[in-house]
């Protein structure tokens, strides 16, 4: 069908409410239509209010906390619904009028215009493993608060642990062997040390949970090759499946570093051209993570016998890329070092590095699927 067949719907998407612009196929401004209730009977009511018998609908709307409701429900009712980054959206830089009517009718228009960017709508059972491994990482956060307070009770009382690690059983002995001058500071201790071991046997509960729904899925073949790369553990093969979707649909090493905002800035303008520091846009939850796969390779090269049983499970097309990473980041780490660099931009430049070959690791796996396919 040809632009003027359609009419181009935007959603201010809210908790509650919906407001709804749409532009028409054949030109002419934005039309507010109005708010609609963010439900079920809402969407059916803005179908009925928006839709003509001679045009079909593009709907669309901004990535955000309302999640991929509306669109399956869109979707589900045969129309065509866009999810777009919210970051990407093209501004005008004087205007500062942000109201939800405007909002709706400037992704109608550059709907129309077809100047917004759309993000991967994950599959139901994806976006559930995404939040237990958020989930995972929520209750991380609480524990390192928790330690945080226990350890300025101690500080603040004058007791000082000798030993070499914290967090270990004689630490937890050292730890209930403590008395206080004043009884309630005693109570504070305990409470806190409770707090702490609940927080613990939490995470290890949701550790076995996606450990045990990470096998059961069917990416599990990719979750297994990725933990055949240093630093790339269960849960961090998880979470990049999760948070990414299907890796292999990045045309290219590069795009996925840009997606995921390790490329540096840079700001051009005549014959000066200036780099800054990387993008950061993107999922955040995965760049954390490679950022602290990337501190793996301060170490030589070595198949140590941990990665080396990982790497047994995978092909051997799989192990070489991993051994080929590790050459590579490790002397990649040792030489800018050498240079001179900041350990934080050489920690960063090692997970783009590691990027690229997480997604040669996802097409390989991709490739062996098709290829089994096509044999079948």
């Amino acid at each position: 069908m040809k632009a003027d067949q359609y009419d181009f719907v935007g959603l201010d998407v809210h908790g509650k409410t919906i407001a709804v612009a749409v532009a028409r196929g054949e030109g002419g401004e934005a039309e507010y239509v109005g708010e609609v209730p963010n439900s079920t009977d809402g969407l059916v009511r803005l179908i009925k209010k928006v839709g003509r018998t001679d045009r079909s609908l593009r709907f669309c709307y901004e990535a955000g906390p309302c999640g991929y409701v509306v669109y399956r429900e869109l979707v589900a009712r045969g129309h065509d619904c866009a999810v777009v980054a919210p970051s990407l959206i093209p501004m005008r830089p004087g205007d500062r009028v942000k109201t939800d009517r405007r909002d709706a009718e400037m992704l109608a228009r550059l709907h129309r215009a077809g100047e917004l960017t759309t993000v991967t709508v994950l599959e139901p059972e994806r976006e559930a493993i995404r939040d237990l491994t958020r989930l995972r990482e929520d209750a991380k956060r609480r524990r390192h608060v928790q330690r945080q307070q226990l350890n300025a009770l101690l500080l603040r009382s004058g007791h000082r642990y000798s030993g070499k690690t914290r967090w270990t059983r004689a630490h937890w002995r050292w730890l209930e062997s403590l008395r206080f001058e004043h009884p309630t500071q005693h109570l504070v201790l305990q409470e806190q040390i409770e707090a702490m071991k609940w927080s613990d046997h939490r995470i290890r509960t949701i550790e076995k949970e996606i450990d045990r729904v990470a096998r059961q899925s069917p990416w599990w073949p990719t979750i297994e090759a990725l933990m055949a790369l240093r630093g790339i553990a269960m849960f961090n093969a998880v979470n990049l499946v999760a948070e990414l979707g299907d890796i292999s649909r990045f045309e290219s090493p590069q795009q996925l570093m840009s997606y995921l905002g390790l490329v540096p800035s840079q700001h051009s303008s005549g014959e000066r051209t200036r780099h800054g520091g990387i993008t950061k846009t993107g999922n955040h939850h995965l760049r954390t993570g490679l950022i602290e796969a990337a501190w793996a390779y301060r170490f030589p090269a070595r198949k140590s016998a941990w990665i080396e049983r990982r790497a047994e499970r995978t092909g051997p097309d799989v192990q070489k890329i991993a051994w080929e990473a590790q050459k590579r980041l490790s002397n990649r780490y040792r030489c800018l070092i050498l240079r001179g660099k900041p350990v934080q931009k050489v920690v960063v430049a090692v997970a783009r590095e590691l990027t690229g070959f997480i997604w040669a690791i996802a097409r390989e796996i991709d490739g062996m699927h098709h290829g089994s396919r096509a044999v079948a």
